[in-house]
């Protein structure tokens, strides 16, 4: 009797109680800028012979370097099954170059790395490090023999990015709150891959406002993975040469100087540089400027938005950045960028609740 006049009670979930970033001009400690490798119709695994070489490329990665580096590494890699050569060349050092060295190791070869330059000095290192496809394509360019390579790189690399997550590598998991003035398009764009792999996220759904601390109108959340570069790109290096790699400091100006190395097997993993080394004047530049504040180890999520802006809480700064130029080809640092950022990050926090 008394379980069945029992009172259904509702229980209300706070908001969770986020700490602010506290942007200031005089907490700023350091600001960078890098240019993404940026190809309209998407990045490039392929296959390609020059005389005795052949090279399979793998580049054109835009905002999403970090991000899909596992995966286009392993789909590059499959182009070279049943390659009898034990001995290969990866021309670049940053993500996509080490990552494909490590996976080429793992299979039993031995890569050599030829780069003009080395971590910290390599674009990788000018990066925000969230696991998020971004900067990456112009939608009515995109292929459907693209978006099925895509769609493969990126579960690939979600699923490989989670088996490094710790301190070794400096990957963790993070909620990420995307932030909007403006209400979502009820469906999204078709032409848009990026579709194809929402599903890929935990927890995520629309936020009602009592289940948030954002001044914000639209609030999504979903949980990713932040990848710190500094410590992430260091590890695979101790783990390249851990395992015997070489790497040789060299800059190459053209595909005829690939004649001159004693490796057959060749992975093209230059980002920007193919423009000039294998004319792909598809490539262009994107230009990103990032702010970095003092620490804070309270803050233990992201943001993306409102304007462009976001925020990552990485162990060497509070990232800022919101700076997406194309086209432009000098990494020098634009203090009225610098103001936007800083405005449009204090305008946010400022106004948190709670």
């Amino acid at each position: 009797m008394l379980a069945g006049c029992a009172v259904r009670r509702t229980v209300l979930v706070p908001a969770p109680r986020l700490a602010r970033v506290n942007v200031a001009p005089d907490r700023v400690i350091r600001t960078i800028a890098g240019l993404r490798p940026f190809r309209p119709s998407g990045f490039v695994v392929r296959a390609e012979k020059f005389d005795d070489k052949l090279v399979i490329h793998n580049y054109g990665h835009g905002g999403a370097g970090i991000t899909l580096s596992w995966g286009t590494g392993l789909l590059a890699v499959g182009l070279a099954a049943g390659t009898e050569a034990r001995d290969c060349a990866i021309l670049g050092c940053g993500v996509n170059g080490l990552t494909t060295a490590r996976l080429m190791q793992q299979r039993g070869y031995n890569p050599t790395i030829y780069s003009k330059e080395m971590p910290p000095s390599v674009t990788s290192n000018v990066a925000g490090g969230l696991w998020e496809p971004t900067s990456l394509f112009d939608g009515p360019r995109v292929t459907p023999e693209f978006r099925a390579q895509f769609g493969e790189a990126a579960r690939l690399a979600f699923r490989r990015y989670q088996s490094l997550a710790g301190d070794y590598y400096g990957v963790r998991w993070l909620p990420l709150y995307s932030l909007s003035r403006h209400a979502p398009a009820a469906t999204p764009a078709s032409d848009d891959p990026r579709v194809d792999i929402e599903g890929l996220y935990p927890e995520g759904r629309r936020l009602t406002t009592g289940e948030h601390p954002f001044d914000i109108p639209f609030v999504e959340r979903k949980y990713s993975m932040l990848i710190e570069p500094t410590i992430y790109l260091n590890a695979l290096i101790r783990d390249f040469h851990l395992a015997g790699g070489k790497i040789v400091i060299r800059e190459f100006h053209s595909a005829h100087e690939l004649t001159g190395l004693p490796e057959n097997l060749i992975f093209n993993c230059t980002g920007l540089g193919a423009r000039t080394i294998f004319n792909d004047d598809e490539l262009m530049p994107i230009k990103g400027q990032l702010v970095f504040l003092l620490p804070q180890p309270e803050v233990d999520y992201m943001t993306l938005g409102p304007n462009n802006t976001y925020m990552f809480p990485r162990h060497d700064g509070i990232l800022l950045g919101g700076s997406f130029d194309r086209g432009i080809e000098n990494t020098d640092i634009d203090p009225a960028v610098t103001e936007r950022i800083l405005q449009g990050n204090a305008e946010l926090f400022g106004s948190m609740r709670g």
